[in-house]
């Protein structure tokens, strides 16, 4: 009888609780990352289809991947029809929509190679300072992807990572904006003065108002962390400092709340 199913060249059980596939040993989970979400998982099979090692998926989901299961075939990569406990379990998460995947993490780009291969003309990208809480990342991919952001750049030994979270909130935006890792502040500063940056640090008070403030078309927002906000002393260094006016009935936004709102406006200058 005629079926939708592709072949699977996957025999192994299901997952159980304790075994490999809930807990990888600590070098795979440092290279890989286990995403689930329908747009995360799609987002990698359409731009990094060779990162893809295993699929987990409902049965409910074949009619709409049946791209990705084809190209698994094709490719021996694995991938498992699995049930909804063991999504559960390997996606830590009720939010997996269906499908787990594992794939292989793109490391961050040095500022140096980002820099080389940046075009001329207009540019926005958000240095993050101690942002670490994955759905604040999540969403903050999410509107840089919208607004076409050409990076995160991130401190030297800032721990931040990309998370099976923050990749679902981000829908597929944590595939379209590459991570950049920084070297020494004050270096990393004077590498994005001379491609033509003006650095802006994000501050809940003080700022000149960002509505009221022409904006440069080569343009780094530098938001701080959720709490604390940024190091007061890269907020010094920054050429401007800009804030987001409200009414006052609360003292800020989320920082990814604020962060749309910062990347819509410097849209909406250009």
């Amino acid at each position: 009888m005629p079926t939708d199913r592709p072949p699977s060249p996957w025999k192994r059980p299901p997952p159980q609780a304790g075994a490999d596939d809930a807990a990888p040993p600590r070098r795979q989970r440092d290279e890989e990352l286990r995403l689930y979400g329908l747009n995360a998982v799609q987002a990698v099979f359409a731009r990094r289809p060779a990162a893809i090692r295993k699929i987990y998926l409902a049965e409910a989901r074949i009619p709409q991947l049946q791209p990705l299961l084809k190209w698994c075939v094709a490719h021996r990569v694995g991938y498992r029809v699995v049930d909804e406990a063991d999504l559960h379990k390997l996606a830590a998460s009720k939010h997996h929509e269906g499908v787990v995947a594992e794939v292989l993490r793109e490391p961050p780009q040095s500022l140096a190679t980002w820099l080389e291969a940046l075009p001329a003309g207009p540019c926005c990208a958000l240095w993050l300072d101690g942002v670490g809480n994955p759905h604040n990342l999540g969403a903050i991919l999410r509107s840089a992807a919208h607004f076409g952001i050409r990076a995160l750049l991130l401190p030297k030994a800032s721990p931040l990572a990309l998370s099976g979270a923050a990749a679902r909130v981000a829908e597929g935006g944590a595939e379209a904006v590459p991570f950049v890792r920084l070297g020494r502040e004050d270096n990393a500063i004077a590498q994005l003065r001379g491609a033509g940056f003006t650095l802006a640090a994000t501050v809940v008070r003080g700022g000149q108002d960002l509505f009221a403030t022409p904006l440069p078309q080569r343009l780094v927002y530098v938001l701080g962390a959720e709490g604390e906000g940024m190091d007061a002393s890269l907020a010094a260094a920054c050429d401007l400092r800009l804030s987001i006016p409200g009414s006052g009935a609360v003292e800020s936004l989320n920082v990814a709340a604020a962060t749309a709102v910062l990347l819509a406006q410097w849209a909406r200058a250009r």
